[in-house]
Formats: C-alpha cells, structure tokens, sequence
C-alpha cells in the first residue's frame, strides 16, 4: 500500500473482523474493500478504490452461495437453486447483511458522496460487501472465504425456500416464454428520477420487441424485478 494506515483505523478495522469472525493478516486488503471511488478521487495520495475487489468478490460469493446451497437443500432441483440464489444475492438482501455488519460506517467516502447520504446507499453497501469477500478470499484463501460466506448468507436462507423463491419473477417468467416458445427477451430503462442518493428506476421488459410489462424501483434490478411480475400479470401467470 502507498500510505500509512492510522491507528485509529486499524482498530475499526480489527473490530469489524471480529464482528466477521474472520482473522485478516493483511489489513490493508479489508481497508481497500472499504475504499469507495469517490474517496481514492479526492485523495492526495494513490489509495486504491474497491471496484477490483468488488470484481472478485462477486465471483467469489457466485460460487460460495452455490456451493452453500447445493449442500443445505440437497433436494432441490437445479432450477429451484438458481431461484433461490438469485433471491439470496439480490441486492437488496447484500445491502441489509453489509447493514447488520455495519459497514457503512466503515466505508471511506469523498466528502460529496458522504454528505449526500453514500454510507447508507444501497449500491455502496453491496458492492462494500463483495468487496469484503473479494478481501477475505484474497487473504485468508477460498476455504475460508466460503465458510464467511455461508455464515453471511445462513441469516437469509431459512426464509428463502419458502417466501423468497417466488419473488424471482425475471427467472419465472423466462422459463415461461421458453416453454411456450423461443423468443428474445430484453429489459429496458425507460425513466429514471430523483437525487443520486434516492434514485427511481422505471424498466420495461419486451418479448421480441413488444413491450409487456413495466416496473420501478430503488435499483434497476429491482425495477426489472416489477417489470417481470407485470408481465406474468399480462400474460395470465399472476
């Protein structure tokens, strides 16, 4: 690293690896995954953002969720998996483990991002939590970076079978335009509003470029995510 970690940080730092039970011999790995890119713009010396980690944390967590679920319901069919790991991955459920982690207030950010709301912005938080994957595995290897992840991820994957699954209406309705037949299906952002730190989406999703649903939401998934259940809704699968 080209700086000097304070002693100060370091201590949040070892508090929050205790709070992940996960022991880092390399603090400056678990720093850059709390590095936002507003920060590293703002910085007088080279401080490395969290976008890489983030990159391979999100690969990482692909697998160690996959893996996580393949073993806890050993009856699933492989269909069902991709449900509930999309459920379990969504940004939304990211967001509230980073939330009861606290990373928030362990994020670097620049002043503008700060002061407009970016240690509780759900985009932060996700990508903060893949970042901190990307940052155990890096350190500690993948033995140790799937059992953080299957820790993480147990808080969520009790309701997911029974509540979650239904709730990936993208999938759902994927699956139902294939059976009846083989046609393309895009989403597209047709609207967007608000302040940067409390965005609206608007998306619509076509089959074979007649528009059959729309959705909004916090996020672009999220908004997909309404667009896919109106257009079960048209198509008569609600």
């Amino acid at each position: 690293m080209a700086y000097h970690m304070k002693d100060e940080r370091r201590a949040q730092l070892m508090r929050l690896s205790a709070e992940m039970g996960v022991s880092f011999n390399d603090f400056a790995l678990l720093d850059e995954a709390l590095t936002h890119p507003s920060y590293t713009n703002e910085a007088k010396d080279t401080i490395p953002h969290n976008e890489r980690l983030e990159f391979l944390g999100d690969a990482v967590l692909e697998l160690a969720s996959s893996t996580y679920l393949y073993a806890r319901f050993p009856d699933c069919s492989e269909g069902e998996l991709t449900k509930m790991r999309a459920s379990l991955v969504q940004s939304d459920t990211l967001a509230r483990l980073a939330r009861a982690l606290d990373l928030g207030s362990c994020l670097r950010l620049g002043r503008g991002e700060f002061h407009n709301g970016g240690a509780d912005r759900q985009n932060n938080l996700e990508n903060a939590f893949e970042a901190v994957i990307g940052a155990v595995y890096l350190d500690a290897g993948w033995e140790t970076a799937k059992e953080y992840v299957a820790r993480q991820l147990s808080r969520e994957a009790d309701h997911i079978k029974k509540a979650q699954v239904v709730h990936d209406y993208k999938t759902t309705l994927q699956e139902h335009i294939q059976q009846r037949r083989n046609k393309g299906i895009v989403y597209e952002l047709i609207a967007e509003s608000g302040p940067d730190h409390d965005k609206r989406f608007t998306m619509r999703v076509l089959v074979d470029n007649q528009p059959i649903g729309e959705g909004a939401g916090r996020s672009k998934k999220e908004a997909e995510q309404q667009a896919a259940a109106a257009a079960l809704a048209y198509l008569g699968y609600s």
